[in-house]
C-alpha cells in the first residue's frame, strides 16, 4: 500500500507553520509544502526539480488563492488538463471570500472551496476536518479507475 500524503501550496509561511500543525493532528502521513503554484504543478508532473520524486500523487491538494509565479486558479487549470492528474482532489483554502473568487474556483475543478478563519482556534478547525475528510475517511479512486 502506498503511503499517504498531503500536498499543501501556500506562500503565506504563518499560514503554512498553522496549517501544517493542525494537519498534524488530524492526519498521520507525510504533509509536502511548496510556496507557489509554479513549483506546485512542476511537483504534480514530476518535471524539473521534482523529476527523481517517487510517482505517487497526494491524497488531497490544499491550495491557496494568491500566490506568486501561478496562482491557485491557474495551477487548477493545469492540473485538471492533464488526465493523469485531474483526479486529484483539490481544496482552495483562501482568506478571499469574494463570490467571485469562489465561483472561478469551482468553475476551475476545486473539489471544495474553504474561506480560512481568522481566529486561531476556527483555522484549526477547518484545517483538521480538511485533513481528516481527506486524508482518513476518503477512500481514493482506485487506481484503475483513474
Amino acid at each position: 500500500m502506498r503511503s499517504k500524503f498531503i500536498l499543501l501550496i501556500e506562500d503565506d509561511q504563518n499560514d503554512v507553520e498553522l496549517t501544517v500543525r493542525a494537519l498534524k493532528d488530524a492526519f498521520k502521513g507525510r504533509v509536502v509544502v511548496l510556496n507557489d503554484g509554479a513549483d506546485g504543478i512542476d511537483f504534480l508532473l514530476r518535471k524539473g526539480k521534482f523529476e527523481g520524486r517517487q510517482p505517487e500523487n497526494p491524497v488531497v491538494v490544499i491550495l491557496d488563492k494568491k500566490m506568486p509565479k501561478m496562482d491557485g486558479v491557474e495551477l487548477l487549470h493545469a492540473v485538471k488538463k492533464e488526465q493523469s492528474l485531474n483526479h486529484i482532489p483539490i481544496v482552495m483554502f483562501s482568506s478571499s471570500n469574494y463570490e467571485e473568487d469562489i465561483i472561478e474556483s469551482y468553475a476551475a475543478g476545486a473539489a471544495a472551496y474553504v474561506v480560512k478563519p481568522i481566529e486561531i482556534e476556527h483555522f484549526y478547525k477547518a484545517v483538521r476536518s480538511i485533513g481528516y475528510f481527506w486524508g482518513v475517511l476518503n477512500e481514493e479512486k482506485p487506481e484503475s479507475q483513474q
